[in-house]
């Protein structure tokens, strides 16, 4: 028989799967194209040219040793040539020792939380949270402290951090541009958290997945979160800026002021191959190295964002348009998300709610998808309008 404790965990399931699973049954019974499928958010825009290019040079060198294991942090080229990177963006020096290559941001958060917890620590959670947060933090025996962001502003709190903090509180998770908001942290919110956390008589580590930071609209920029705070761990992916999700490349970067920074470094590349990890992609390490500077076509995600908002708005519902990310997290017209979501589904539009990310009130839509799809939803969406007039 299979873990107890597994078997609960796949009973209750994430949100985010059940819609996904609806979304199949739908599409068998209607067809794809009837079916307004805003559940899952797998960036749909193929990788840049250049992206692409190297993947393929690089996939065909006979270069002796290209796919055999290296350092488990990584190719130390590769991670000099991020550190430069993240030095350049940030004004604070890294050099390749700081960063260790994995396998995606999740692999990172991982990795991070393996390195800082021991049973019974505490990480505290901002709601609304990507939800497996609380998994990877029961991975490695913490204890997660879920914190609500202010129903408003869907902005973290000071105040109610502080509030959450005892003397077991190891760490916390920020998300910036936030899934499933779209909100991104300013850098006076960085500095009033730092502050806070630097207050503190335990050292508190902040611990920043940033998947979405290329991911920005209106010709913002996400603040550089290793400019801001101290006692940093940066978990990142290029699954969104380069539309990589499957080749699962990312890397975890320590900063240079953090308390005990060389010790986590190397805690980070133990726990990287005990954890089965190995290393990251060597094939896509490579790609990255030679990629840096690449992005796909924001522009597109941020039309698609526009029709959407336009659509939702138009029946009459309230979302605000997402500074970040590749979600809009709409108001439901009550608390009760989850009848909304029973109810959108009923007109086969697939959305997930915010119960699912901790956050009662409000539902997610992910606006990576062809633009077809946004436009010929919004009879669907005046529809579930009616329900509620």
């Amino acid at each position: 028989m299979i873990s107890k404790k597994i078997s609960n965990k796949m009973a209750s399931g994430s949100w985010i799967r059940k819609m996904f699973e609806e979304g199949a049954r739908l599409k068998a019974l209607h067809g794809a194209e009837n079916v307004y499928d805003f559940s899952l958010g797998n960036p749909d825009l193929e990788p840049p040219e250049q992206v692409l290019e190297t993947i393929s040079r690089l996939a065909s060198t006979q270069e002796t040793g290209t796919h055999g294991y290296m350092n488990n942090a990584g190719y130390p080229a590769v991670r000099a040539a991020i550190a430069a990177d993240l030095t350049a963006r940030s004004g604070i020096e890294l050099n390749e020792n700081l960063i260790c290559m994995t396998v995606g941001a999740a692999g990172g958060l991982n990795v991070a939380l393996k390195s800082l917890l021991d049973p019974g620590d505490e990480v505290i959670v901002l709601a609304p949270y990507f939800v497996e947060y609380l998994s990877y933090i029961d991975n490695h025996g913490g204890v997660p402290v879920v914190v609500d962001c202010d129903r408003t502003s869907l902005l973290p709190v000071a105040e109610a951090i502080q509030q959450a903090i005892t003397d077991r509180t190891k760490a916390i998770i920020i998300n910036s541009p936030n899934n499933p908001s779209g909100k991104i942290y300013s850098a006076e919110l960085l500095q009033e958290i730092d502050r806070m956390l630097l207050a503190q008589k335990n050292t508190i580590y902040v611990i920043s997945d940033e998947p979405y930071i290329d991911l920005v609209y209106d010709g913002r920029k996400t603040p550089e979160s290793l400019k801001w705070l101290t006692n940093l761990l940066v978990c990142f992916s290029w699954s969104k800026s380069l539309s990589l999700p499957g080749e699962r490349i990312g890397f975890l970067a320590i900063s240079p002021r953090a308390e005990d920074h060389d010790e986590l470094a190397a805690a980070a590349a133990y726990c990287n191959r005990t954890l089965g990890f190995v290393n990251a992609p060597a094939l896509f390490q490579r790609v990255i190295a030679e990629s840096l500077g690449a992005k796909v076509d924001v522009a597109r995600y941020e039309r698609r964002r526009d029709l959407l908002i336009e659509v939702i708005r138009q029946a009459g519902f309230e979302a605000d348009a997402p500074e970040g990310g590749l979600y809009v997290f709409m108001k439901t017209p009550n608390d009760d998300d989850i009848r909304f979501a029973d109810i959108c589904a009923q007109e086969r539009i697939l959305l997930v709610p915010g119960r699912g990310f901790g956050f009662s009130g409000y539902v997610r839509l992910c606006f990576a998808v062809p633009e077809q799809t946004i436009t010929a939803s919004a009879q669907a969406f005046a529809n579930v309008a009616q329900v509620y007039a």
